[in-house]
């Protein structure tokens, strides 16, 4: 019969079974892949981004491999986020996989922080056959292998991420030094099995007055392994050098030399850095953050699991960008001058400096070093606030020379208010005199001139209870809308509620030596939007303020700046705050002012410090004089 080609039926049977062993080697395309992308969302979705990995890992056919790479990359890279892009169609798996696979591509995008927010990987999750004696609720498993996690990966690796961050931009002085940067630091150590005399390094560590617990710290060197070094502080490298022939001859004690962000003035203000993150935790360190640290370079390498050495880079951010140095107002010599007036002093207290004619903030100190006090303290000013109190009583009209009386004593709805010492000056006494000699019982007479909102509105004018960007974080005060007779007389002297900060009291002083507001402001250029006040003081007002504050410092409270150069103008302050649950009653010291020859403006606060002409008054008077010099 033409045209027809007849088989042996050998070798059609032939061709049959070469085509069946072809089939199983390769797979087939038209086999049903019902439940293969079910189980590959499945995976995808209970892939963790923590340790929690058994829920994907028992999605596999070598669970105990696939929790141990999960979880190593996962630790390595430190995921903030993974999101999963795109599940393509089930198709051909690679020649090496196992018989019926199949595999299923799939796009993640990985979310590395700020050095590497996208990272996106390619790759695909190949997909076997459940056995029939453990059938699966899909019919399939995952064939665990590296190459599921990225492409490149093989056994024995795993996926690292590296940063590289920048060295940290300092904080600097107005004249371009170091406020703080990068300096020496020694940690110290104690090792166990050569230490022979430790009374001798308890008294040397004790020495250094850093607050080491010396006897905690003798049970945990006696509890620890012999061999191993138990560290007890790290210390800066000038007290290092103080101390440093006590310290090395001391055997078994170890010293191991760092770098690391400090601050070397104005350190409160500063505030610090974690040493382990290199992340501002306060202060300046922490509001500029982002600015100071820079940009890290984060990279993501293909890694041995058991050297963690880097085999391949994969991906590489934008990062690696340098800091930014943050330029304050700061003056260094002010701040010296006013962190050593203040050293000598046993209580907390704070000096704020400040240039009137343009409100740069010129010195910050604190004692002790805990808290920025100076900027954020919330205070009763006291007698200090008499400087708005008797503006707004300017402001109504009445003149310095008029009479406001000033008995022993004032009493409102059934509270005595007195004079420190209980003094009295007499029903002649007049506004200038009664300002001059801190009366409070003469303003507390006279409370009938002013309306409930008269000392807020009043107040706003020196910037006190504004909204102040100053490039820090303040406290710019808050003076509450007097809420009946006993709170408008507390307020009047600066109680009640009344608070202000140093720096606050600071900016009522310049207020008066400038004849208008300039609102505070320590990083320049930085702090945003500046803060203008409602309405601002007569030309009258401020004249008559100047005479009465000068007149403080020649024949008043203020009279411990007597004998300072630059013509002081001053207000003293003596603030009582309850000091527990008992209501003994302790007081806060002030001395507020400016210097008539100098753009100088200031405010001192000694917290429980008696009052503030024989307590303030001497720190502002060393404070001032150390100014004057410096200037001339």
């Amino acid at each position: 019969m033409r045209g027809k080609v007849m088989i042996p039926a050998i070798a059609l049977m032939a061709l049959v079974v070469g085509a069946v062993v072809l089939l199983l080697v390769r797979g087939d395309d038209d086999a049903p892949t019902d439940g293969a992308t079910e189980l590959a969302e499945e995976f995808l979705r209970a892939w963790p981004l923590d340790d929690e990995v058994e829920p994907a890992a028992e999605l596999t056919d070598d669970p105990e491999a696939a929790a141990s790479l999960l979880e190593s990359v996962n630790r390595n890279l430190s995921p903030e986020g993974r999101e999963t892009v795109s599940i393509g169609e089930p198709g051909e798996a690679a020649a090496d996989a196992p018989t019926g696979a199949v595999a299923v591509p799939y796009t993640v995008v990985y979310d590395l922080g700020e050095g590497l927010p996208e990272w996106t990987v390619d790759s695909s999750i190949t997909l076997v056959p459940a056995p029939e004696e453990d059938p699966t609720d899909t019919g399939w498993l995952v064939h665990w292998e590296p190459s599921l996690i990225h492409p490149d990966l093989a056994d024995e690796q795993t996926l690292m991420r590296t940063t590289d961050k920048p060295e940290r931009a300092p904080v600097l002085a107005a004249d371009g030094s170091e406020l703080a940067g990068s300096g020496q630091v020694w940690s110290i150590s104690v090792w166990p099995a050569v230490l022979t005399d430790p009374e001798e390094a308890w008294a040397a560590i004790d020495a250094l007055d850093v607050g080491v617990d010396t006897e905690a710290l003798a049970e945990r060197v006696e509890q620890a392994d012999p061999d191993r070094a138990v560290h007890v502080v790290t210390i800066r490298d000038e007290l290092y050098e103080e101390h440093r022939d006590e310290l090395n001859a001391v055997l078994g004690l170890r010293f191991d030399q760092s770098s690391r962000p400090l601050a070397y003035a104005a350190r409160s203000v500063v505030g610090g850095v974690d040493p382990e993150t290199g992340e501002g935790t306060s202060g300046l360190q922490a509001r500029w953050d982002e600015r100071l640290s820079g940009v890290p370079l984060t990279s993501v390498v293909i890694a041995e699991r058991q050297s963690a050495s880097a085999v391949e880079t994969l991906a590489e951010g934008e990062g690696g960008i340098d800091g930014e140095p943050l330029e304050t107002t700061i003056d260094p010599v002010l701040q010296e001058a006013a962190e050593e007036a203040l050293a000598g002093q046993e209580q907390k207290g704070s000096i704020a400096a400040l240039r009137p004619s343009t409100g740069e903030v010129l010195a910050l100190a604190d004692q002790p070093l805990d808290f920025a006090r100076s900027a954020e303290g919330r205070y009763a000013p006291g007698s200090g606030f008499k400087v708005i109190t008797a503006a707004a009583l300017l402001e109504a009209g009445v003149a310095a020379e008029d009479v406001l009386g000033c008995p022993k004593e004032e009493v409102v709805r059934g509270y005595r208010f007195h004079n420190q010492d209980e003094f009295e000056l007499g029903p002649d006494t007049t506004l200038h005199e009664a300002f001059t000699a801190s009366c409070n019982t003469a303003f507390i007479g006279n409370r009938d001139r002013f309306e409930p909102e008269t000392l807020r509105e009043t107040a706003l004018a020196f910037g006190v209870g504004g909204e102040w960007e100053a490039g820090l974080t303040t406290f710019d005060g808050s003076v509450p809308v007097a809420d009946g007779e006993s709170d408008l007389a507390a307020s009047l002297i600066g109680q009640a509620r009344v608070e202000t900060s140093p720096l606050g009291m600071a900016a009522v002083a310049a207020t008066v030596a400038a004849g208008e507001f300039h609102q505070p402001v320590l990083v320049p250029g930085e702090s945003g939007e500046v803060w203008e006040p409602p309405t601002r003081l007569a030309d009258s007002t401020v004249e008559e303020l100047r005479r009465m504050m000068r007149a403080t410092v020649t024949e008043g409270t203020a009279s411990a700046l007597r004998d300072v150069p630059g013509e002081p103008h001053a207000k003293t302050g003596t603030a009582e705050f309850a000091t527990g649950e008992n209501g003994e009653l302790s007081t806060h010291a002030w001395m507020i002012g400016f210097l008539g020859e100098e753009d100088l403006a200031f405010a001192v606060l000694l917290e429980d410090g008696g009052s503030g002409g024989s307590h303030a008054g001497p720190v502002a008077a060393e404070f001032l004089r150390a100014v004057v010099a410096a200037a001339g």
